[in-house]
């Protein structure tokens, strides 16, 4: 039971709950109700030194702008061009601390990159980098850069008769071509951003037109509106999965990046959401004591 986790106070609170909810008494929940939610990006998988989406949205953007030059004198195609990640993930965290200038440059150019093409092409497209591109600094595929800890918790809240669903900034079509294989998680119970669609012809094609930004606020409503229960368990890692966890009626874990020898090492991104565990009482999962290992193999 949780063997990849180390025995502690973290590990602890986590059985403890399982224990009270699906035993009869004053805290059960009925089966139908044991939802538990976790955001993806950091909590589920590496999302250092940049998210997996953004490795799939660069190599698009970069190709873009050498198909056309004039766009590499331009963000976000410059720093694709250029390979500059640290642009990237400057504009992400500005965005989790408020500022939302870079973000919106960015978010231009992500939702063009993948325009007027069917999702079944779209999702062909996610498979093939999943199965050609490696992490650049820990050298595994991506698929096998989720977290064993968590996808272990993933399956120790299932036996308990535990839903588990995805809700996660990152892309909902994104992470649907692979979650299943990862995380053993359906493409019906993956919650996250998306583009709107246009049907034609009996087929359904992207759009360059927003639909949800699920972060922050969003995730709430998007967990409602999708699943029609609140959760009981959810688990995130930055400053834009605290609504998600302030929503939920249970317990609260939030992933901590502390380990710079088997992972990364960074808080970026994440204090206010720190700063509300120890506040309220959430239940903080250092990666350096409370997970016996990292990544199976």
């Amino acid at each position: 039971m949780l063997t990849s986790w180390n025995d502690g106070p973290t590990k602890s609170a986590i059985v403890d709950f399982v224990g009270r909810v699906t035993t009869e008494g004053p805290d059960f929940v009925a089966p139908q109700d044991r939802i538990a939610v976790f955001d993806n990006d950091g909590t589920l998988w590496c999302e250092k030194p940049a998210y997996v989406q953004l490795d799939f949205l660069v190599r698009r953007l970069a190709a873009q702008a050498a198909a056309d030059p004039s766009l590499a004198a331009r963000q976000p195609y410059a720093a694709a061009a250029a390979g500059d990640l640290e642009w990237f993930g400057d504009a992400v965290t500005k965005h989790y601390e408020g500022d939302d200038s870079e973000l919106k440059v960015l978010a231009a150019g992500i939702l063009s990159a993948h325009c007027g093409i069917t999702v079944e092409e779209h999702a062909a497209r996610v498979a093939a980098f999943f199965a050609e591109v490696r992490h650049p600094t820990l050298g595994r595929p991506y698929t096998a850069c989720g977290y064993a800890p968590m996808i272990e918790l993933l399956r120790y809240l299932e036996s308990n008769g535990f839903t588990c669903y995805i809700a996660s900034g990152g892309g909902r079509d994104f992470m649907r071509p692979v979650t299943a294989a990862i995380y053993g998680i359906p493409p019906e119970r993956v919650i996250g951003s998306s583009v709107a669609l246009h049907y034609q012809d009996g087929e359904l094609f992207t759009t360059a037109q927003p639909e949800f930004l699920d972060d922050g606020p969003i995730k709430p409503v998007r967990i409602w509106g999708r699943i029609g229960r609140r959760p009981i368990f959810a688990a995130g890692n930055s400053n834009g999965d605290i609504e998600m966890l302030q929503y939920t009626n249970g317990f609260r874990l939030l992933v901590n990046h502390d380990d710079g020898d088997r992972e990364f090492d960074y808080a970026a991104g994440a204090e206010r959401a720190l700063e509300l565990a120890q506040a309220d009482g959430w239940t903080v999962a250092s990666m350096q004591a409370d997970w016996a290992t990292v990544f199976d193999g």
